[in-house]
């Protein structure tokens, strides 16, 4: 490790020290805030919680012994604030390439049950385990990004000038980003960051660096079933007045085949590229079933997907339904015999990385709309749709630093995988500024659990991922 460019050494034992004696304890405050994201948290504003957290974090970044740096919080009416920092150029280092880094730090709720033990709202330390909702997903990333640019400082590492941008409505598709990213654009100026390395997505190991290069975009529509004003004995009705909940099937059915999981609507479809395939099928050689983490199923179920490979594929390039929500429906313990005026559910699509967002959304509301089952009152209405993103080839400078990063830091060749999730930030950034190279990378990997019960952030990845930044910061042309 002594003969990389950036005293990579040096660079992982500042980082390491950081970690454990300043940042675990930060990040862990932070897991106490429920700065849910305005999706979960209408109110937000009102509630103070991602004020909160915004508080903590610029606090902590703003303490940090990084030269000339600059940092501000910006929050815009009716918007949720961001943490920008600007750090210049240290003396003699090449500056051409101004590297913008992303993360947010806005939280999934915390639905179902923690194991003993755990509390989504407390932070737990197992080893080198860190449970809380948002350690991993996506509050280390603030940690990462400062973490990085104070180590090389520390180091005298000479690198270009940095902009971290860490928001607060990822969550929720990045609504609030747009103006944001203009005020960036400002500050950065002229062609704009030749470099984007965002901190939020995931990783299939462990044991090395993983970059990301594909992600899926993502539909989220509401659709509303209405049969009667209000509930009616279901001994007097059923049988006579239609269920809500039967009729809701028949429209699920006209998008998604019940017994495949395939999707229909053709908008909503693209085909993978042979290099795609490839990649999936490499991955799958190497890792087999670990490839794909691991899933908390029944003993019995039957994962789709013939092979390790064509799970991947599905996994990260085609279109999947998943039903997040529902609202007219008691619990079991508080059902009646009634039949139930309503059901509307909240259903989330996830779309190949090419596909137009805003098409598919079209597509699928008039195939839920059109010629309502048995005459009911059907509303159908996208509310976000969010592109998905593809990953440009990396220049040979890039890919030479990922290599030696990874291979410093855990021995290993770095991988490259496709991902199921979304981010917006990126495709809207690919679009805005075509020539910029990305790293897309992040901390999810297995039993990581973004989004459900038992969030744990792998600290020896964190650390290793936090020096492996550092490294291709200060080696940017």
């Amino acid at each position: 490790m002594d003969s990389l460019p950036t005293k990579l050494t040096d660079v992982t034992t500042y980082v390491d020290n950081l970690w454990e004696d300043d940042i675990v304890g930060v990040l862990s405050s932070y897991v106490a805030i429920k700065c849910l994201s305005p999706d979960f948290d209408p109110a937000w504003a009102d509630n103070g919680e991602i004020g909160r957290a915004a508080r903590l974090l610029s606090e902590w970044a703003a303490s940090r012994p990084i030269p000339g740096c600059t940092l501000e919080v910006f929050e815009r009416d009716a918007m949720t604030p961001v943490v920008i920092a600007d750090v210049p150029a240290t003396p003699g280092a090449a500056a051409e390439t101004v590297t913008l880094l992303y993360g947010h730090f806005d939280k999934q709720p915390a639905p179902g049950s923690w194991r003993e033990g755990l509390d989504p709202f407390v932070a737990v330390r197992e080893g080198d385990r860190l449970y809380g909702r948002g350690v991993a997903d996506d509050g280390y990333s603030i940690f990462a990004a400062i973490g990085a640019l104070e180590a090389l400082a520390a180091t005298g590492t000479p690198h270009g000038r940095c902009v971290v941008l860490i928001e607060a409505s990822e969550e929720s598709g990045s609504p609030h980003l747009g103006p944001y990213l203009e005020e960036v654009a400002a500050r950065i100026g002229g062609p704009g960051p030749g470099l984007v390395v965002c901190l939020d997505s995931g990783c299939a190991t462990y044991d090395r660096l993983w970059t990301t290069t594909t992600l899926r975009g993502n539909l989220i529509v509401t659709l509303q079933v209405e049969v009667l004003s209000h509930g009616v004995h279901s001994g007097l009705a059923g049988g006579v007045v239609p269920s809500s909940f039967r009729l809701l099937r028949q429209l699920l059915s006209r998008i998604e085949d019940e017994a495949t999981g395939e999707v229909h609507v053709p908008e909503c479809q693209a085909e993978p590229p042979e290099r795609v395939v490839a990649a999936a099928e490499a991955m799958a050689a190497e890792l087999g079933e670990a490839a794909l983490g691991q899933f908390p199923t029944v003993p019995s179920l039957e994962l789709s997907g013939r092979t390790t490979a064509e799970r991947l594929l599905r996994r990260s390039w085609m279109p999947s339904l998943a039903l997040i929500g529902i609202d007219g429906v008691p619990s079991v313990r508080d059902g009646g015999n009634v039949l139930r005026p309503s059901t509307t559910v909240k259903l989330s699509l996830r779309l190949p990385p090419p596909v137009d967002p805003d098409r598919a959304a079209e597509a699928v509301v008039r195939a839920l709309s059109v010629d309502p089952p048995q005459g009911a009152r059907v509303e159908a209405n996208a509310t976000s749709a969010a592109p998905g993103f593809v990953a440009p080839a990396p220049a040979e400078w890039l890919a030479r630093v990922t290599d030696e990063a990874s291979q410093g830091l855990f021995g290993r060749r770095p991988g490259a995988m496709g991902e199921g999730g979304t981010i917006p930030f990126l495709a809207e950034l690919a679009s805005r500024f075509p020539n910029a190279q990305f790293l897309v990378t992040g901390v999810l990997g297995p039993d990581a659990n973004a989004h459900g019960a038992n969030e744990m952030l792998d600290l020896k990845m964190a650390r290793s991922l936090t020096a492996a930044v550092a490294h291709v910061i200060a080696s940017a042309p």
